[in-house]
């Protein structure tokens, strides 16, 4: 099952428009199938160290992120069909729209936090 997630970012919500794929059906399908990302919609995959775009349509920005939420890699503008390298201190690996990263002024070392979303 998916769980409505939202994103933080130095006390400001990023998004509210995030799912969490924790169950290993859930990750494993991602966004496959999907036509495209709507803006600000987001896909949090726990626990997760690497991630491809084999089969994907649509390029995707991906936020590498340690067990305290502080982000360890950045992948603008990942293309379909590609694989990241394995990031042995990730714990989980957020799934936007290409240009999120550079929307969110999203750096290396900043700290998000993927909170249960009781609005929704």
């Amino acid at each position: 099952m998916e769980q409505p997630v939202k994103i933080i970012k130095n006390h400001m919500v990023l998004t509210q428009k995030a799912i969490r794929a924790h169950t290993p059906w859930a990750r494993l399908k991602g966004l496959l199938g999907r036509p495209s990302l709507s803006p600000n919609e987001a896909l949090v995959l726990r626990p997760c160290n690497s991630i491809h775009t084999f089969f994907m349509r649509f390029p995707i920005d991906a936020i590498f992120m340690d067990a305290s939420g502080k982000v360890l890699h950045l992948y603008p503008n990942l293309k379909p069909n590609r694989l990241t390298g394995v990031h042995w201190q990730a714990k989980e690996v957020i799934e936007v729209p290409p240009g999120t990263i550079e929307q969110w002024k999203i750096q290396v070392g900043d700290i998000l936090k993927c909170e249960e979303d009781d609005d929704v």
